[in-house]
């Protein structure tokens, strides 16, 4: 395995390239104590020491950091580690150790999350905001299926009350707003017209 480039991504990491194609990303001092030099043969077994065990020990670490301050998907994780330029086999290698721990857990993630923003989010949002974290689809189902929602159309009277809180008139462009509002916020529009109508006939009535 040639090593055709060492690139600097800090002033103490460096990207090793082998055979034109980025390998991983080392501590300066490992290059020195590994003797990894461009343009030189790196071998195989100085290549398997750094894949099967530094890396991927490093991998662990960066992903129980990644943990300590805030709760990831999977997906998520393995984005992050990804980013970082860990090797593949070190990536799954840290994502199956904390998974192994319950470290990481995609139900119990997409559960806080509904129950987080249930009184705030319609279902399509939610199903929509989890779905872009990584989470799939039946996960996402069964979440939603155990979670206890309040009337959707309660949460839409409560949350258009503070809003339309000292807003005067209730316009077709104040109709509109709020419909928009409602619909990016993943309410359905059956459920976002009939409590509009609601609010007309109360301007109706006075």
């Amino acid at each position: 395995m040639l090593v055709t480039q060492i690139q600097a991504v800090t002033k103490q990491k460096y990207r090793v390239v082998i055979e034109g194609q980025p390998a991983f990303v080392l501590y300066k001092g490992e290059l020195f104590r590994y003797k990894i030099k461009e343009g030189e043969e790196l071998p195989l077994a100085v290549y398997q020491e750094l894949t099967e065990k530094v890396l991927k020990k490093r991998a662990t670490l960066r992903a129980m950091h990644i943990l300590e301050r805030s709760d990831k998907t999977k997906a998520e994780l393995e984005r992050k580690l990804v980013q970082s330029e860990y090797p593949q086999a070190a990536v799954d290698a840290a994502l199956a150790y904390v998974e192994s721990f319950g470290y990481i857990n995609d139900k119990r993630y997409a559960q806080r999350y509904i129950e987080a923003g249930k009184e705030r989010k319609g279902k399509a949002r939610l199903k929509m905001e989890l779905a872009r974290k990584g989470i799939s689809d039946s996960v996402i189902e069964e979440a939603l299926e155990e979670a206890e929602f309040t009337d959707a159309r309660n949460v839409i009277r409560e949350i258009m009350e503070k809003k339309r809180k000292g807003s005067g008139f209730f316009d077709e462009k104040e109709k509109r707003r709020l419909y928009a509002f409602f619909q990016r916020k993943g309410f359905s529009s059956a459920d976002i017209l009939a409590v509009i109508r609601e609010e007309e006939q109360k301007e109706e009535e006075f």
